[in-house]
């Protein structure tokens, strides 16, 4: 499986882990949405693994592929 990585842009590096309090940073994560799997590259917390998902990536990106699978 390909693995697909979502840009970042200069307000993502400074995403702070309101769990941890760690620095997010770019890490793997797997998406799945209708039984189908997406391996991607998100913001994630280096020590607990939460997964940034911005309300632009939700509201853009995400939501056209969303739109994609349930009008197959």
């Amino acid at each position: 499986m390909n693995e697909t990585v979502i840009g970042f842009g200069q307000d993502d590096a400074a995403w702070i882990c309101g769990g941890c309090g760690e620095k997010l940073a770019p890490g793997p994560a797997t998406l799945e949405y209708m039984g189908s799997e997406f391996c991607v590259t998100l913001m994630r917390c280096p020590a607990c693994g939460l997964t940034l998902i911005s309300e632009e990536l939700a509201l853009g990106r995400m939501l056209r592929v969303e739109r994609l699978l349930e009008d197959k």
